[in-house]
């Protein structure tokens, strides 16, 4: 059995493009894999967060996760900060980690040369990759499920637990980076051409996992299309019906092409009031269990387990690193 491992920041409640494109395919995952599941808060605080709200998203994320279909009994939900041991190695492969490397990582460039450049941002900003890679080493991860934009992160993971294995002991699995090829990509309901994302200034962009019906309804109506009139897919030309169908077939189970024919002859309103609805009934249920959980102890009482389960593994990990690069003392035995 493999481990996969997955973190995912809480800023701000998943989009339905979140769902499909990911958090569907780790409730498959988790049936024949033995899946880690993280909540990196303290990648949040490499910029501004107002604390209560920081909190509120750190929980929030937990309940959908779990409301989603991950199991606790076949996963370990937990959250970063409650296991210290993701801190203390993420200093150790600072340690190994070159300026010029963390400085040429895209996320890194890109926020440093806004605003007044290197002098207004975090030094987390420039070290975090070290963290996220002390993140997936500390549970031998055979596997990191990615987006385009973290590939850039995983190969540093990768050459950081390599430099350390060479330079000390052979004590990390190296990683796979594997870009998920199943798994719908979702666009913005407003800009089709861009990927639907959380932190879309336009709120008629995205659908958040929390959003009720009506809103749903709206968005969806309100979505771009064009004037042509036909519920045909095509990327290139017809962006907008085309990022609908994907979103219907992706809720429904129903193909692309069984979409077409049912909506041929017929205009946008009814296939745009008909995506809403499979929306809806996806989300529903989700919707429900997450507000049974959001306020129990039974979801205090999972994470607590996860980060004991989590923390147990990390630290069988962080001794062994600990031990080969020279830290600490070796006791004398009585």
């Amino acid at each position: 059995m493999k481990t996969i491992f997955s973190g995912i920041q809480p800023s701000g409640t998943l989009t339905l493009g979140n769902y499909l494109g990911a958090l569907k395919q780790f409730v498959e995952l988790q049936e024949d894999h033995d899946c880690y599941f993280c909540i990196v808060d303290e990648h949040a605080i490499t910029v501004p967060q107002d604390r209560l709200e920081l909190r509120n998203n750190i929980k929030s994320l937990a309940a959908l996760y779990l409301a989603s279909g991950i199991d606790p009994e076949k996963s370990t939900l937990f959250i970063q900060s409650e296991v210290p041991a993701h801190t203390q190695l993420g200093w150790m492969l600072q340690s190994i980690s070159y300026i010029g490397e963390l400085e040429r990582m895209t996320q890194f460039k890109d926020k440093s040369s806004k605003s007044s450049g290197k002098e207004a941002v975090s030094a987390g900003l420039l070290t975090y990759p070290p963290l996220m890679a002390s993140d997936i080493l500390l549970y031998n991860t055979d596997i990191v499920p990615v987006g385009e934009d973290q590939k850039q992160h995983l190969e540093l993971t990768r050459n950081l637990a390599q430099r350390f294995n060479n330079k000390f002991n052979d004590i990390f699995t190296i990683p796979e980076v594997r870009i998920p090829k199943v798994g719908a990509r979702i666009m913005s309901l407003q800009e089709p051409t861009k990927k639907m994302s959380k932190s879309d200034e336009n709120q008629k962009g995205f659908i958040s996992m929390l959003d009720e019906p009506k809103k749903i309804e709206k968005k969806i109506k309100s979505a771009v299309t064009d004037s042509e009139g036909i519920v045909k897919y095509d990327k290139e030309n017809k962006p907008g019906i085309s990022n609908l169908l994907t979103i219907y077939s992706s809720c429904t189970g129903e193909s692309v092409q069984e979409l077409e024919a049912k909506y041929e002859g017929k205009g946008y309103g009814d296939f745009k009031q008909d995506t809403a609805n499979a929306v809806i009934q996806l989300l529903e249920p989700i919707q429900q269990k997450y507000h049974d959980l959001i306020n129990s102890a039974e979801l205090d009482d999972i994470l607590d387990e996860g980060a004991d389960k989590a923390a147990y593994t990390a630290n069988k990990t962080l001794r062994k690193a600990k031990k080969a690069m020279g830290l600490g003392r070796v006791k004398k035995k009585k």
